[in-house]
């Protein structure tokens, strides 16, 4: 059975500073969004708060950890007239409550599935509570040669390969409608840092600096010529 995991928000709290990094995920998922969303993992609310500016009918965010009141305090905060709903638990231990009060149509997850070990578990969990043709959205960090301490200490289990992950979408029971590297440029940083000089932090002025200089560089390089590796995997795909 999954674990709860105290992970902190996504990934760390400092990734609340990527604002433009945030859109640009949102921007490749928005075509295939449904109305009746879920946000696994939602830490702080960051990315829900970009979820409600598309005006769902319903949202249902799920956060396991201690970041769990501070999403709450931040919710209330919104004066979005979506339906929102909050679950202070992993996303196996209320499914089935998220099936039946809301039947939803989209099922999101940033940064979240490589903290889960049994990933093919959760997958077939998303399908069962998915409607028909309902879509599941997940963003994870990838390549497995940057694995490093760094990963670890944030609870991820794995770091992924494009044909690994489409491989475990189909075992589940879904067809892939969009599988992209994202963030090419991060590449080489990320090395840099965590797999060679070993860093175990992540600071907040970093995270600013290179989502406001370089994400508007690199989102339309790569919006244009897809980038064929990259340091996260962005994935959607349809019940079938």
């Amino acid at each position: 059975m999954n674990k709860k995991i105290e992970y902190v928000g996504k990934d760390l709290e400092a990734m609340d500073f990527a604002v433009n990094y945030h859109r640009w995920i949102l921007a490749l998922m928005k075509p295939f969004l449904g109305k009746h969303l879920v946000e696994v993992g939602a830490g702080t609310g960051a990315f829900s708060e970009l979820l409600l500016e598309t005006k769902p009918a319903t949202l249902s965010l799920v956060e396991p950890s201690a970041m769990f009141e501070t999403l709450k305090a931040n919710l209330a905060k919104n004066d979005s007239t979506t339906e929102i709903r909050a679950f202070p638990n992993i996303f196996a231990e209320v499914a089935a409550q998220i099936k039946t009060e809301q039947s939803p149509d989209s099922i999101i997850y940033i940064n979240v599935l490589e903290h889960i070990e049994d990933d093919q578990l959760e997958l077939e969990i998303i399908r069962q509570t998915l409607g028909e043709n309902g879509r599941v959205f997940v963003f994870v960090p990838a390549l497995p040669t940057l694995f490093s301490e760094f990963d670890k200490q944030i609870g991820h289990f794995r770091r992924y390969r494009k044909k690994q992950l489409t491989e475990k979408f189909r075992a589940a029971g879904f067809r892939v409608l969009l599988s992209r590297y994202f963030d090419a440029a991060g590449i080489f940083p990320w090395l840099m840092k965590y797999r060679l000089l070993k860093s175990l932090t992540i600071e907040s002025g970093a995270v600013h600096a290179y989502d406001k200089f370089i994400v508007p560089v690199a989102q339309p390089i790569e919006s244009f010529l897809p980038p064929p590796l990259g340091k996260n995997l962005l994935f959607v795909a349809e019940k079938i």
